[in-house]
């Protein structure tokens, strides 16, 4: 898979200190840590999540993935919820893969679906990539949403896969216990899948890893290595146009310079088709706007992208 990146802060002692002594003290009380789980709500939940690898539909299985290979990650609730997957590697590095910037931040997920991460419409893939070794990811659903502004954040605008402040199941186990015990037991839930990176054998062709796009590519888990579309044409300019013709379907068109905008960071608000043309408005954390437009005149398309 792609990783994510690192450069994390440490956590602050304060944090430390609080999150050892609540656990301390209240151990029996609220979550608990597992050697197996990370972390554990002691009560059953009705959120019922589950969360597993294209290789083990039970998700009770650790199955291996070579070098080279693609990943895609399922994670499904009983109730409507928000989820959060980690994903920590066998040296104890922890991402944040869920939230992230290339599905516009969005983590919410309809009771009794399943959704993937990435899935087709993504301009992402996750690539399997050393260390060796076993991998956990933990998926955490809350009924609410849960501020974990403590333990990963987005260090710019550019940074599609948030940075994560604590290093070790243990530590994020602390930490997550601290962000869940105000919140009802029977509102949250949590699960763990397993996947493990294994070594060629010596007889084996090695795996061709498909070739990036891009050469500096935003990191995931470090077992984990995110391979991105092409860079967006439009660059930073603020007012862009193009013309092409019509030998890919517009509405294809459109579907790809979409995902393009949600990339960057950008939220489809609305589509309005009439005849020959597309529109589409879309909105940004922090208060950004872009509209996009697609018309087809004769054998050309004409695009335009207004970003403000």
């Amino acid at each position: 898979m792609k990783q994510l990146k690192h450069g994390f802060l440490p956590l602050t002692v304060t944090l430390a200190a609080v999150s050892a002594s609540l656990l301390g003290a209240a151990h029996a009380a609220g979550p608990v840590l597992s050697a197996q789980s990370i972390i554990v709500n002691p009560t059953p939940s009705p959120v019922n999540v589950r969360v597993w690898t294209d290789r083990d539909r039970t998700g009770t299985a650790t199955p291996n993935y070579l070098p080279g290979e693609k990943i895609r990650l399922y994670t499904s609730v009983s109730q409507d919820s928000y989820v959060y997957l980690f994903n920590v590697d066998p040296n104890g590095k922890v991402d944040l893969i869920l939230p992230n910037r290339f599905q516009g931040g969005g983590n919410f997920i309809k009771a009794n679906t399943t959704k993937v991460f990435p899935d087709g419409n993504d301009p992402f893939t996750f690539d399997i990539a050393a260390p060796y070794g076993v991998n956990k990811v933990l998926a955490l659903a809350s009924r609410t949403p849960l501020n974990i502004d403590q333990i990963a954040s987005f260090k710019s605008q550019q940074s599609s896969f948030a940075s994560v402040s604590v290093q070790g199941q243990g530590q994020l186990a602390q930490a997550l216990s601290i962000v869940v015990r105000p919140v009802d037991q029977t509102t949250w839930d949590s699960a763990v899948a397993y996947y493990n990176v294994a070594q060629m054998r010596a007889s084996a062709q090695p795996v061709q890893p498909a070739s990036p796009i891009v050469t500096t590519p935003p990191r995931t888990a470090q077992a984990l290595s995110v391979t991105v579309t092409p860079a967006n044409p439009w660059g930073t300019a603020k007012k862009w146009e193009t013309v092409t013709d019509t030998r890919i379907p517009m509405a294809t068109l459109h579907a790809d310079y979409v995902k393009r905008l949600q990339a960057e960071g950008y939220v489809l608000t609305g589509t309005k088709r009439s005849g020959n043309k597309i529109e589409s408005k879309f909105t940004k954390a922090g208060g950004g706007k872009a509209e996009l437009s697609l018309k087809q005149k004769g054998n050309r398309i004409e695009i335009e992208l207004e970003r403000k």
